[in-house]
């Protein structure tokens, strides 16, 4: 879900070899490689060694993936920051 272009270790931008988004949320939209989505907690089987996303900038994308982009109150400063802060969103806006 990371852009390439976007990876920076600025405190404002996706940090690389984050890839909390790719974790903690669950995703509801499905790929061929997931045709039940992706359970909240799991690592993406999208997400390569590298905790970069295999399916970035091809159509197969989830929309959802493609429409995150970092923002301070839900990354954080950390990694660490954006796992729980994700966490919590996905325990406290479940249907």
């Amino acid at each position: 879900m990371i852009p390439l272009k976007n990876i920076t270790t600025s405190n404002h931008a996706c940090r690389s070899g984050c890839a909390a988004c790719c974790i903690a949320p669950s995703i509801t939209s499905t790929t061929a490689a997931m045709p039940q989505g992706k359970p909240a907690g799991k690592v993406c089987i999208h997400l390569n060694e590298h905790l970069l996303c295999e399916l970035f900038g091809q159509a197969e994308r989830p929309k959802v993936c493609s429409n995150f982009s970092f923002d301070i109150e839900v990354c954080g400063t950390c990694r660490e920051q954006a796992l729980q802060n994700l966490d919590w969103l996905e325990v406290n806006t479940a249907c």
